[in-house]
């Protein structure tokens, strides 16, 4: 039986709608695995990660991020420490190798739903890039180059929220197509500073959950327990 901490960053300004997603998500991983337990936290809910890790002998986490940056290998060990606490951890859920078939096979549908033909169209892949760190940035950079060698997209465009390409200016040149964020939870990022950023652009085509919140998501967490 494997223990499995799902965690994820967190909102800290409102950490309780990103916590309870996150645990409705382990719920539902935990279904997928039932000889396994299934747990999760949030980093930004106070005593979450402790409480998640309560009575567990051989955690595994698994890193509900889009990237290897400084959160999965900084910030995450360093909370771990200061509880008094240890685990090895999975690869990102940003990481999956089988996340750009799940993206690809969205992104497509959702195109032909609209009524676009992807040869004529943009698919806008937004990530939330940083001021500080490349990882974010160049993990969006790198899944928008996978998906270039399936998808038949006309163009397939990087846009980032906190640093350019700006998703504003990316989506004012892109009129034709859809937006697709590369985020794992909805928070501030995808609720308001994505969609504002595509009214101000003008852009008309389809803004897509996050990935994160994918009915297959779980499955796909699944399959990764069961690879460890």
């Amino acid at each position: 039986m494997k223990q499995i901490v799902i965690v994820a960053h967190g909102s800290p300004s409102d950490p309780a709608p990103q916590e309870a997603a996150l645990q409705d998500l382990a719920q539902r991983v935990g279904a997928l695995c039932p000889d396994d337990t299934v747990r999760a936290a949030t980093l930004a809910c106070p005593g979450a990660l402790e409480a998640a890790f309560e009575g567990l002998s051989d955690p595994l986490v698994y890193p509900f991020f889009m990237a290897e940056g400084w959160f999965t290998r900084r910030e995450l060990p360093r909370r771990l420490a200061k509880a008094g606490l240890s685990a090895r951890h999975m690869r990102p859920f940003g990481l999956d190798p089988h996340l750009p078939a799940l993206i690809a096979q969205t992104s497509h549908d959702a195109a032909i739903q609209a009524g676009l033909e992807p040869e004529s169209a943009d698919l806008i892949l937004v990530g939330h890039g940083s001021k500080v760190a490349h990882r974010s940035k160049d993990s969006t950079y790198a899944m928008a180059e996978t998906l270039r060698r399936s998808l038949p997209f006309w163009r397939i465009r990087v846009a980032l929220i906190e640093e350019p390409p700006f998703l504003a200016n990316i989506a004012a040149q892109s009129l034709r197509g859809l937006c697709l964020p590369f985020f794992a939870l909805r928070a501030g990022h995808v609720e308001n500073d994505i969609p504002e950023a595509l009214e101000e652009a003008a852009f008309n085509g389809p803004l897509l959950p996050a990935i994160g919140e994918h009915p297959q998501v779980p499955a796909l967490i699944a399959a990764a327990i069961v690879r460890e």
